[in-house]
């Protein structure tokens, strides 16, 4: 998406923005870590990773930011299903 990013926006000649893409990096690696099961902060990992998605996308709106907000609910949404898949398995337990 990064790549992505970067090419829209010189197509349209503008200059690309630092801090958009060290977010979109940060989300990046914050989602990659979010896709180990067995990460003891998956859920956080995940919900950060949204939020700074849908933050991103949402300043973005008028050139790429919707791919990048659609990012930020899908990562949202993995980030309640874990949160849900972590209570089920303690629940097993007991």
């Amino acid at each position: 998406m990064i790549g992505v990013y970067i090419g829209v926006i010189r197509q349209q000649g503008s200059q690309v923005v630092a801090w958009f893409v060290a977010g979109m990096a940060a989300a990046a690696l914050l989602s990659i870590y979010g896709a180990v099961r067995a990460a003891p902060w998956r859920g956080l990992a995940l919900a950060a990773s949204g939020l700074l998605m849908a933050a991103l996308g949402f300043l973005g709106i008028l050139s790429i930011g919707f791919p990048i907000l659609c990012a930020g609910v899908l990562a949202l949404v993995a980030a309640a299903l874990s949160a849900g898949n972590g209570r089920r398995s303690t629940l097993a337990r007991e």
